[in-house]
């Protein structure tokens, strides 16, 4: 009589998280019924209901990559551009439920490096986010999007990052989004007309006054789904070394020029968001990239990519570049924007340890006592992530941030010292987006903004995981064990 196998521990937890993750889809559908029945809930709804079945079957089919990248196009048009928030970091939570029923020998499990200092950042975090949540919006983004959604999506990019290959497949598709989000930024430029806009937040041409590049001009500035545009800047920013990584990781002469062309298509979808901030940020992750090249060749192939952009935008946006000079060297801005760091500062000096609350409102409310002449208009946020989270919710709560981000990048520069030389540009592709955002944080909130924290934090996660260790200590004991074999 035959008997059946028993299932071992990973086919066990393959069903598990099968199970699971159809009740969640479940529940989501449910709940979206329910609020499209009593009329709560609008006409996103579609979209909603093909991106849980979307991200079902790309759960059931294992592609984690790309359901990574989907949970930051959710963050960034449903959650921040659609302005519902909350549906991320649930998603995520429920995602890793789900990989931690399903870990076995061939998907790894890890716990997120430095726990201890995370679970201090999410209780300290706690009082300034209660005292500041005036208001249900503001309840929603600080501590579920940048306090408690980060730690869940850097936890997400540990478990993700198994090995080198799966990193190199992430950045693939993280690249190729950030290229469909540059054309889309360059025809919203051409048309003035915004694909996928939706009449929340219009941001054709005719209505972001707000955004002219003076007062007076027709020319405007591009924000695309991030709405403001120097968020819109500081993601190209961030990400346009992923696919110079890309390009020098490639080996074949296709995949290099393709990889070069994603870069040059985010080069002029960069500029027309004239952010000056995004500009240097953008220097110094170039520059990060560079000290990070372990072979002359990958230096002189980047210097390549610098004349080669510069000449094109020279060459084709000469006007788009003057506009560019003459905004960052206009007073009324630098004026209002230094304004706004000292009422920061003023307001750290008097609250010190709990800051005022973790809420837009709040900080418009609370800091007025506080506001310099500079600053002649009020703010909802000082366009500094670092001095944003010193004044809104204390020294403590910053200084296990800062701690979080710099020992997250200990870790990616030891992996990247470990990981072979042919492989390093992906890793410093890596580092050098995540030096760049942090650099953007210090003139724009770029850090303290939902869609930009969940990649920044996603990425962070990938590149300093542990499991990238363990896969190379795992080559090492393999290269010597054949070698023992082969001298036998």
């Amino acid at each position: 009589m035959h008997v059946p196998a028993r299932m071992t521990r990973g086919e066990h937890g393959h069903i598990l998280a099968s199970a699971v993750s159809l009740v969640v889809v479940g529940v989501i559908l449910l709940t979206l019924g329910l609020g499209m029945a009593v009329g709560i809930i609008g006409l996103f709804v579609p979209i909603l209901v093909i991106s849980a079945s979307v991200l079902l079957i790309l759960l059931l089919l294992r592609q984690d990559e790309w359901i990574a990248v989907a949970l930051l196009m959710l963050s960034l048009y449903v959650d921040w551009y659609q302005g519902h928030l909350l549906l991320t970091p649930v998603l995520t939570g429920a995602l890793l439920l789900i990989f931690f029923l399903a870990r076995s020998p061939q998907y790894n499990w890890s716990k997120p490096c430095a726990l201890w200092l995370w679970m201090l950042y999410l209780v300290l975090a706690l009082f300034p986010a209660l005292e500041g949540s005036l208001t249900r919006y503001d309840a929603a983004f600080y501590y579920p999007n940048i306090v408690c959604g980060a730690f869940l999506m850097f936890w997400l990019g540990t478990v993700l990052a198994r090995d080198v290959r799966r990193l190199r497949r992430f950045f693939k598709i993280l690249a190729a989004l950030a290229t469909c989000l540059a054309i889309i930024t360059i025809i919203q430029d051409r048309t003035g007309i915004l694909l996928l806009g939706t009449t929340r937040f219009d941001i054709s041409l005719a209505s972001v006054s707000n955004y002219n590049i003076f007062q007076g001009s027709n020319v405007y500035r591009l924000g695309s789904f991030f709405v403001n545009p120097d968020w819109n800047g500081a993601f190209f920013a961030t990400l346009l070394c992923i696919p110079l990584g890309l390009c020098l990781d490639c080996l074949r002469l296709s995949g290099k020029i393709f990889y070069l062309t994603q870069a040059l298509i985010i080069l002029p979808a960069l500029l027309f968001t004239y952010s000056i901030g995004s500009w240097a940020s953008t220097g110094v992750g170039i520059l990060a990239f560079v000290l990070l090249s372990r072979r002359m060749h990958y230096r002189i192939g980047i210097a390549l990519f610098i004349i080669m952009g510069a000449l094109i935008l020279l060459i084709l946006f000469p006007e788009q570049i003057a506009l560019l000079l003459r905004h960052g060297s206009d007073p009324t801005t630098l004026m209002l924007r230094n304004g706004a760091w000292h009422t920061a500062m003023r307001v750290i000096q008097a609250h010190p340890f709990t800051g005022i609350g973790l809420g837009l409102q709040a900080y418009m409310r609370r800091a007025e006592p506080y506001r310099v002449p500079e600053q002649y208009r009020l703010l909802a946020h000082p366009h500094n992530s670092y001095l944003e989270l010193g004044a809104m919710a204390g020294l403590p709560v910053l200084a296990c941030f800062v701690g979080l981000i710099l020992y997250a990048l200990g870790r990616a520069l030891c992996n990247w010292r470990r990981i072979d030389s042919k492989q390093s540009a992906l890793l410093g592709g890596g580092i050098a987006a995540i030096i760049a955002l942090s650099t953007n944080s210090l003139s724009v909130n770029a850090w303290t903004l939902p869609p930009l924290a969940a990649c920044g934090w996603l990425i962070l996660g990938l590149i300093s995981s542990p499991l990238l260790s363990a896969e190379k200590n795992k080559d090492n004991e393999k290269g010597i064990t054949h070698e023992l074999t082969h001298a036998t």
